[in-house]
């Protein structure tokens, strides 16, 4: 038996019809959440007040009060600092040595979120 000399040929089979690709939405890019900064008023005084002895702050803000004084951090030999939390309103205050002396003159204003740095005299 003689082969054929015929080719057979084959169709290639049609393509399938598939659904449309669904479009996604652009992705924005991550944004890192972070909590807000506080805005806090730094108040400091640069006095020696001697060896033993604290400075104090009263007055009308965040925490102040004009009966009863807060401790101020001693942050270096003649520096005492204090920060504040936030405030809508200005800071009015003064300085007390170890809470019974009151500074002379007259009362200090911090705007709010500002730092202050005072020489009160006793």
């Amino acid at each position: 038996m003689k082969k054929s000399s015929k080719k057979t040929s084959k169709k290639p089979a049609p393509a399938k019809k598939s659904a449309p690709a669904a479009r996604k939405a652009p992705v924005a890019p991550a944004v890192k959440k972070t909590a807000p900064k506080a805005i806090l008023t730094a108040i400091t005084a640069n006095i020696d007040v001697g060896f033993g002895n604290t400075l104090y702050l009263r007055g009308e803000g965040p925490g102040l009060s004009w009966d009863q004084g807060i401790v101020m951090e001693c942050t270096g030999d003649a520096q005492w600092t204090i920060k504040l939390s936030e405030s809508a309103r200005p800071v009015v205050f003064k300085f007390l040595l170890n809470d019974r002396v009151w500074s002379t003159g007259e009362d200090y204003t911090a705007k709010p979120g500002a730092s202050a740095v005072v020489a009160p005299a006793f």
